[in-house]
């Protein structure tokens, strides 16, 4: 892990609120109360705890400083505690709020079939070409590419859709968690 930067004047870190995003809470075997989910982080030192939307979606506090291994320390202990192999995104204020903005198909598609995929990595331009090259064959669904994440507007649902988060992960190389546009912005108001 990254060492943290020395305080700032008069020797307080300022403090920033947080989503850590878990992928596969609650869906397959992966059942975890949200009660579960807060204490085992409050077990970490995290403060301001505070879980919205019973998907894995968890709120914290943190000083202001580097996010280094933050992200595998919450995988970490998802593994430890729990035995879920869950990738985690952890995202400031601004990343969520732009989740929304920055989507291309927000206000189009109907909130819940618009979806923004936090990705662990920034995809690369190649690969996401690819993807949605492919997938416009396969597929209704339209794809725009992001910062460290992708758009996606599931126009025919998602239930019924062949546009899985597996086979996006394995397109791109990189582990991501999908929220639809109607969770971020319940998680953006909490933010708030």
């Amino acid at each position: 892990m990254a060492s943290f930067p020395a305080s700032r004047p008069g020797g307080v870190f300022a403090v920033t609120r947080y989503v850590a995003l878990f992928g596969s809470i609650n869906v397959g075997g992966n059942r975890l109360t949200m009660a579960d989910l807060r204490h085992a982080f409050e077990r970490e030192g995290l403060t301001g705890l505070e879980t919205v939307v019973a998907s894995g979606n968890l709120l914290f506090d943190y000083d202001d400083r580097p996010l280094d291994g933050l992200e595998d320390m919450f995988a970490h202990v998802m593994l430890d505690r729990f035995d879920f192999d869950s990738f985690v995104a952890v995202r400031d204020r601004a990343a969520m709020a732009e989740a929304i903005e920055g989507n291309p198909f927000t206000g189009i598609g109907a909130d819940n079939l618009v979806h923004t995929m936090f990705l662990g990595t920034q995809p690369d331009q190649t690969a996401f070409d690819k993807l949605a090259a492919d997938q416009a064959m396969r597929g209704m669904e339209k794809l725009a590419i992001g910062n460290r994440c992708i758009y996606i507007d599931f126009a025919n649902g998602v239930a019924e859709s062949k546009l899985t988060g597996a086979f996006i992960e394995r397109r791109l190389g990189c582990r991501g968690t999908a929220r639809n546009v109607r969770s971020i912005a319940r998680i953006l108001a909490k933010m708030s």
